[in-house]
């Protein structure tokens, strides 16, 4: 399965790239700097200028976090949990780190595929 990968789109000339880009991508949220075996919040969320649709046939179908290669965490969606309008896949995950982070997030589109976050770094003190 083919990934595809943000692209900054204030680069990118054309709005229809632009808001195709943006709204597939996985952004991850989170404090640079985390304590060892403490609870960390970490938000996920799908497109950050531009909604993306929730339709029967046309939905972010699942969410996961990443630290490096190894999988931390998911979530699933079903069609009309954004109440069938456009809008932005939000997940809150909560981890207990115990060595420096690389989160990466991946969302997946019912009709556009895979798509991986920019990693970020957290030190953990």
């Amino acid at each position: 399965m083919k990934i595809n990968k943000y692209e900054d789109i204030s680069q990118v000339e054309k709005e229809a790239k632009k808001d195709y880009i943006d709204r597939h991508s996985a952004f991850v949220h989170c404090e640079k700097n985390a304590v060892k075996g403490e609870k960390f919040a970490v938000k996920v969320k799908v497109g950050d200028q531009y909604l993306h649709p929730d339709d029967f046939d046309h939905y972010i179908s699942y969410v996961q976090l990443w630290d490096g290669e190894t999988f931390l965490a998911e979530a699933h969606f079903t069609p009309g949990v954004l109440g069938n309008a456009p809008g932005q896949v939000e997940v809150d995950f909560y981890i207990v780190p115990t060595k420096k982070l690389k989160l990466t997030s991946m969302a997946y589109c019912t009709k556009h595929g895979l798509w991986q976050s920019d990693e970020v770094v957290v030190e953990v003190a």
